[in-house]
């Protein structure tokens, strides 16, 4: 089915677009950015901040771009001196009740009201009285804080909760200069998506408690990231300081999860700043670990994998990388193999109004990737055959006492590629310290198939390396070899060569947004029952 189009001129520049599209999205495609507070491509348009008014020739009368669509041979300016007098009122009105508490604001650096200030504001204002002021501080719920002084009333938290996550608890409560954004009563703000109303905020007022005077803005490295949550695949960003991950914010993709994340992934953080990690490899001498090179961890792991044969066990994190995943898997092609993928559990909580979009009840972000590599959700079944294994692997995952007693009285080598080495495998041959999915590139593939890249969000502590770089350098031999990877994007590479669904893809091909395997996309599936179900 062909789109209609409309061909329309935006400060000289003649665009052909889909019928019905707004002038502010119109000039977007134009590389144009109208200025706005009010509106959002993920919310309903209520044309109330007004700042986004453009001249349209022919017009009675400047029209805000946001709810005005485009029509056949419409001359649009957005950038007239008519247009920009009418954003200097805005923002002039906006700033008389505006308190000038930037140095003390969490938004300061990443705040519309600035950035719009300094690049259509006056050089002035011509108000002499003190602003009006509200209580500093209100609690709206578990996270969130509100803080009035600062609100410009753009509805945007309002919308969101009404219209998208379909719980009209927020209002805008009295009129005219007195009008704040109120809560109903005897309700908090306490939805499982309620996060993205901080996002949504373009100034500082409402904001988030576990954020709240970390960091400054410009203080933080941003990555591209895939949220390790659930089977989702939100995008997100990672937002680090001094090599510590100290937030997660949502990362626009329309086809996953538009421009939200749920609580859950937004705080879903700290066990990637771990302080007790494995830092160099070890290996077992008669009761005891003892630090080592890579070199000779590398051959130790190299002796066991080819010098044995039979059964082997792989224990994985629904956490780890498609990349390792692979990798690992592929190290022990000599064996007869049984790979498992721990899935935990928790309650599905979907955003009510965008279709497909939902916190999944599997809380394994690379589950669907781990299928297409052969492994399997039933985990109980993998740790009763792991005792009478010749090798078992666990590839970062947190074991339960109940599994760690149970490798206790394997009767082949353990060999751990770990974050951290828990008191119950002190029997392993080998523990090799590993990173974790912000200290390295990877992709996850989500339920729907779509395989998605993640990139390295700060360095990687002491000798710990990515699970995929200790196998390939295994499956290379040890010699030089150049099958041996040495970015994630050659591990991936090495994929394509075994399983057929990820032949021919490359990174680039992946950009920041990812991509659908094959055509038919999958549902998820969960184990039936078992470690996998706590």
């Amino acid at each position: 089915m062909t789109q209609d189009l409309v061909t329309v001129t935006i400060d000289g520049i003649s665009i052909a677009v889909a019928k019905g599209t707004p002038i502010i999205e119109a000039a977007k495609q134009a590389g144009i950015l109208v200025p706005h507070y009010c509106y959002h491509p993920s919310l309903p348009s209520p044309a109330v901040c007004r700042m986004c008014l453009v001249e349209v020739e022919k017009a009675p009368k400047l029209m805000p771009a946001c709810v005005t669509a485009v029509a056949e041979g419409q001359v649009v300016h957005v950038n007239s001196d008519t247009a920009k007098k009418a954003r200097e009122g805005v923002l002039e009105f906006l700033l008389i009740n505006h308190p000038l508490d930037c140095p003390i604001c969490d938004q300061a650096g990443e705040c519309e009201l600035q950035d719009y200030v300094f690049q259509e504001g006056r050089a002035g204002t011509r108000y002499r009285e003190y602003a009006k002021r509200y209580s500093p501080v209100e609690d709206f719920g578990p996270d969130i804080l509100y803080v009035p002084n600062r609100c410009i009333l753009c509805t945007r938290c309002v919308r969101f909760m009404e219209d998208v996550a379909d719980t009209p608890v927020l209002n805008v409560s009295e009129r005219g200069d007195r009008a704040f954004i109120g809560i109903s009563q005897d309700q908090r703000l306490d939805h499982p998506w309620a996060g993205n109303v901080v996002d949504l905020c373009p100034v500082g007022s409402l904001l988030s408690k576990d954020f709240l005077h970390k960091a400054r803005a410009w203080d933080l490295d941003k990555s591209a990231s895939v949220c390790p949550g659930c089977t989702q695949g939100c995008n997100v960003s990672l937002d680090t300081r001094d090599d510590v991950v100290v937030r997660i914010r949502p990362r626009p993709n329309l086809e996953v999860n538009r421009h939200f994340i749920c609580d859950h992934g937004r705080m879903n953080y700290r066990w990637l700043n771990r302080g007790d990690r494995i830092e160099a490899p070890l290996v077992r001498n008669g009761g005891r670990h003892a630090a080592t090179d890579w070199d000779t961890a590398l051959a130790r792991l190299e002796q066991l994998t080819r010098g044995a044969s039979g059964k082997a066990v792989i224990l994985a994190s629904g956490r780890a990388s498609t990349e390792s995943l692979g990798l690992v898997r592929r190290m022990l092609d000599r064996f007869d193999v049984t790979a498992a993928v721990y899935v935990p559990l928790g309650e599905e909580a979907p955003l009510a109004n965008v279709p497909n979009l939902a916190l999944r009840r599997e809380r394994a972000p690379n589950l669907h990737g781990a299928e297409l590599l052969g492994y399997t959700p039933e985990w109980d079944l993998a740790v009763r055959e792991a005792p009478g294994a010749a090798l078992v692997v666990v590839l970062d995952v947190d074991l339960s006492e109940a599994d760690e007693a149970a490798l206790a009285g394997a009767r082949g080598a353990l060999v751990v590629l770990g974050t951290v080495f828990g008191e119950g495998l002190r029997n392993a041959e080998l523990v090799l310290p590993v990173t974790n999915m912000a200290e390295e590139n990877g992709t996850y593939v989500n339920r729907d198939r779509r395989i998605q890249r993640y990139h390295q969000a700060k360095s990687q502590p002491g000798m710990a390396r990515p699970a995929w770089w200790v196998a390939g350098e295994v499956l290379a031999g040890s010699g030089p070899s150049p099958s041996a990877p040495s970015t994630a994007a050659e591990a991936f590479a090495l994929l394509g060569e075994r399983w057929p669904v990820f032949a021919g893809l490359t990174y680039t091909d992946l950009g920041f947004t990812g991509r659908i395997l094959g055509e038919a996309p999958v549902g998820a599936l969960a184990p039936s029952s078992g470690q996998g179900a706590r």
